[in-house]
């Protein structure tokens, strides 16, 4: 090893353009997506990802902390993330993405995209640049993953990264490069596009009251809002069909600490009807989350029976 703790990290290829478009809107996720659909798996959860521009350029330029991959429907991507794809319109992101299939030659017809979802993203102004390094592979499209263990290379490219980043202030006691090696089961900071696509694919694009898995009406519902301090996490979240999320939100429906559904008697008081409704009542959770530890938190969901449900 050449030095402290071994850290992995991946190198993606990018243009100027999408740089300069998201250096300084100060956003706390960005989506490095791909024109394609191949899948990336080179990274763990709270690696670090690195931006290098392509040529004429061949600059280190900035990153951002991995959190997921996944390939989702176009529009998914663009209402997810919005500019933070480094686009200002969704005309745009499209084009951008019809350009980069036919220079790849990538069928033009697929319906998603590729979304390299990174958390805290930073970028370096012209005169921080790094240059790439001495064995980059010229010949590469995507990127390249690298190892500070014993590539020399890495490692530069790596020190140098944290001296920028320490410069800019970026880096503090609670938030360093190690720290989020160490802590990878720890709660990552997802932004709302982020929150939206992990709880998407942990509840496999089904309501995980219904069933139902037409993804244009499913909804990433927060147990907790986030507008009374609930956070943007896994556990907070629980992916539900739009009409059954706004009855959640609104107190008609709950789910208990043992994922039993609940339909309040004051749906029918209120409104006189909701017998489609009150046939989910004391069932199970039809889908559960692919991940046990990233299940529906029960602090939450007793917050939620206590504070929000009509029961």
């Amino acid at each position: 090893m050449l030095g402290g703790e071994r850290m992995n990290f991946f190198i993606g290829l990018t243009d100027y353009d999408w740089y300069c478009e998201l250096r300084d809107r100060n956003f706390d996720e960005v989506n490095f997506w791909r024109p394609g659909a191949t899948r990336f798996a080179a990274l763990q959860q709270n690696d670090m990802f690195l931006f290098q521009l392509k040529k004429p350029y061949y600059a280190v330029v900035g990153g951002g902390f991995f959190v997921s991959y996944s390939s989702v429907p176009i529009d998914l991507a663009w209402q997810a993330f919005g500019e933070r794809n480094g686009t200002r319109s969704r005309e745009e992101f499209i084009y951008r993405i019809i350009k980069y299939r036919e220079r790849n030659h990538i069928e033009s017809t697929l319906p998603s995209v590729g979304c390299i979802i990174l958390t805290q993203p930073f970028f370096f102004r012209e005169n921080e640049w790094i240059r790439p390094a001495e064995d980059w592979p010229y010949s590469v499209v995507v990127g390249k993953g690298y190892s500070t263990e014993t590539d020399h290379e890495a490692y530069r490219i790596y020190q140098q990264v944290q001296e920028r980043l320490q410069q800019q202030d970026l880096l503090n006691d609670q938030l360093t490069v190690e720290r989020r090696y160490s802590e990878r089961i720890a709660k990552q900071r997802l932004g709302q596009g982020a929150f939206r696509i992990v709880v998407t694919d942990l509840y496999q694009r089904r309501c995980a009251i219904t069933g139902e898995k037409t993804l244009p009406v499913l909804q990433a519902a927060h147990i907790k809002p986030y507008a009374l301090n609930g956070e943007n996490d896994a556990t907070n979240g629980i992916l539900l069909r739009s009409d059954v999320h706004t009855l959640f939100d609104a107190g008609y429906i709950t789910i208990t600490e043992n994922h039993i559904v609940e339909v309040s008697k004051r749906l029918n008081q209120d409104f006189g009807n909701g017998k489609d409704y009150y046939r989910l009542h004391g069932q199970s959770l039809v889908v559960a989350p692919t991940d046990r530890l990233k299940s529906p938190s029960t602090e939450n969901l007793r917050w939620h029976n206590e504070k929000i449900y009509l029961g």
